[in-house]
């Protein structure tokens, strides 16, 4: 097997007997990112002298006899919205073309710490914004599985580097479903923690009550491996929650005997891929055949959850972004006749059309007169979406859904329709209305491409997604699946 195909937790064992060196290790990634990124395009930023420069001190470490981490050594990427000290972060948008950051995120600082090897910047839809990574200003991420489809958004340069093996594993971060959708349009591991389980600082906001960073693997075991690196309290972040982690690794049992499992009906309504729909019901069989029990569960608000959706998230949109005035960082448009003119062009310079969309919605919604109608109304909606998972919950230890209507579709297929777009979050935006984790787990193919199912628990509670979907995994070969994109890049 190709070394780059490898999960970290391999990658780790061969490091420690020294049957390859970090070197060598980052030298594979950098060349398997020659190889296919032309076609694949993940990358924003590559920072393979870095890469090398950190393999190389690793080197000189495990010469010594010390003993390695977990991720030591292990090539990596982040999403382009994570400050990293010294390396351009752009937001895949033109207002931070050549921004960069005099600082870096925690999560960056602690995967450095783990002695990760970093080989760059992933691609996005513009300032996340997006089911499709075709909104990034610089250029569309293409699906390894199928060249002319979408890698799914907002974080599809993550999944897409991690399913391509340019990447052992990356972090994408998840407002809306923008780890799990693109994870499982891409045949990946994609985790949305907890809300407050893993620090925001340095993240470049969005929506900041519903955004949340979270790691994308090609397996489980590596996706709880991250999680033990990136998760924790972080006093720089005040939304980050002082708890006890867990190592998730323990949770990793091959044993779901006796575990409740919820399938909430109105997550196989009505716009769900009859071929979707026919995968994930046969991985609810399976999951029945080892011992859970299923039982069929109501969360009757969840209709509301795409327009409640669309009300907060671009209402902190709108406030977030008001910082990029052409002012302090970032564009600045040229030949302003006054202070009010810079601000208008750069603005309309720098942001792309679907950004300018949020803005203005978010703005509308936010403004005197309009404010209790929609912003305040939906506040009260989204505290009835989290009442539901409250009740299901009390039932079930899991809840499972699809975690996207269909499998990938082509490229400039929903450009033009962004109401057909925005429904393609329709089975993950709840979950982060209620601030709760959710995994997306590799299930099945539908028309030759991956579908992906998600689980749902209660708050702080991904050492119960890791047993339900490590003993998935362990059943199943859906995991051990590869694009051919050997034979997509030769044709």
């Amino acid at each position: 097997m190709d070394i780059t195909a490898i999960s970290a937790a391999e990658l780790h064992t061969m490091l420690e007997n020294k049957t390859i060196s970090a070197v060598e290790l980052a030298q594979a990634f950098l060349q398997r990112i020659a190889q296919v990124e032309d076609k694949v395009k993940a990358f924003v930023t590559l920072t393979e002298e870095m890469a090398l420069d950190q393999a190389a001190k690793l080197d000189k470490k495990i010469t010594r006899g010390e003993k390695l981490g977990p991720l030591a050594g292990i090539p990596m990427a982040f999403k382009d919205n994570m400050c990293s000290e010294g390396i351009r972060t752009t937001c895949s948008s033109r207002m931070l073309k050549n921004f960069i950051p005099p600082y870096a995120a925690t999560v960056v600082e602690r995967l450095q710490e783990a002695e990760a090897i970093v080989l760059g910047k992933l691609n996005m839809d513009e300032f996340a914004m997006g089911s499709s990574t075709e909104n990034s200003a610089f250029f569309p991420t293409h699906n390894p599985w199928d060249l002319t489809r979408v890698t799914g958004g907002s974080s599809g340069g993550s999944v897409a580097a991690v399913a391509a093996d340019e990447a052992v594993y990356s972090l994408g971060s998840d407002t809306g479903g923008s780890i799990r959708q693109p994870a499982a349009f891409c045949g990946v591991v994609g985790l949305k923690p907890t809300y407050g389980a893993v620090s925001r600082y340095g993240l470049i906001a969005f929506a900041s009550s519903l955004d949340q960073i979270g790691p994308v693997t090609k397996t489980v075991r590596d996706n709880a491996l991250v999680l033990n690196a990136i998760a924790g309290h972080d006093p720089k972040d005040s939304t980050s929650v002082p708890y006890e982690k867990p190592d998730y690794t323990k949770f990793l049992v091959n044993d779901i005997k006796g575990l409740k499992i919820g399938i909430p009906r109105e997550y196989f309504g009505q716009g769900i891929d009859a071929e979707v729909s026919r995968v994930i019901q046969k991985a609810i069989e399976t999951l029945k055949d080892l011992g859970a029990e299923i039982a069929e569960c109501s969360m009757p608000h969840t209709e509301y959850a795409m327009p409640t959706y669309y009300l907060i998230a671009p209402a902190e949109c709108s406030s977030n972004l008001a910082r990029y005035d052409g002012v302090r960082y970032g564009h600045r448009a040229e030949n302003s006749e006054d202070i009010i003119s810079m601000f208008r062009k750069t603005r309309a310079q720098g942001f792309g059309p679907e950004v300018k969309r949020r803005i203005m919605l978010g703005t509308y919604a936010l403004s005197s007169g309009y404010y209790d109608a929609y912003y305040l109304k939906a506040q009260k909606v989204r505290t009835l979406i989290k009442q539901d998972f409250d009740r299901a919950l009390e039932k079930f230890d899991v809840l499972l859904s699809p975690t996207a209507p269909t499998p990938a579709f082509k490229l400039g297929e929903k450009s033009t329709d962004p109401l057909a777009m925005y429904m393609s979050d329709i089975c993950t935006v709840p979950l982060n209305l209620a601030g709760l984790p959710g995994i997306s787990i590799p299930a099945g193919y539908a028309g030759g491409l991956p579908v992906g199912l998600q689980l749902m628990t209660k708050a702080f509670g991904e050492g119960m997604l890791y047993r339900v979907a490590y003993t998935f995994e362990q059943n199943t070969d859906f995991h051990k699946l590869k694009p051919n994109l050997t034979a997509e890049v030769a044709s």
